[in-house]
């Protein structure tokens, strides 16, 4: 009977095992490329990009990218 993982590290390091003997090296780093924690804080970097978007100008960009397309 295996004993479970009560640590946050245990948990990670038996995650790692089974996914490792289910996809080997390749899909295991493969799986792990697609979830990360990232950097930053989006809610705040969101409210910096954006700003300067108005409704004006967020409809006036619709217009003219239909416009573009039609060309």
């Amino acid at each position: 009977m295996m004993t479970l993982p009560t640590t946050d590290l245990e948990i990670r390091l038996l995650g790692l095992q089974v996914l490792n003997k289910e996809l080997g090296h390749v899909g295991t780093l493969r799986f792990m490329q697609q979830f990360s924690r990232g950097e930053g804080n989006y809610v705040n970097d969101r409210h910096e990009w954006q700003q300067h978007y108005t409704v004006e100008t967020l409809v006036e960009a619709i217009k003219q990218a239909e416009k573009d397309k039609e060309e």
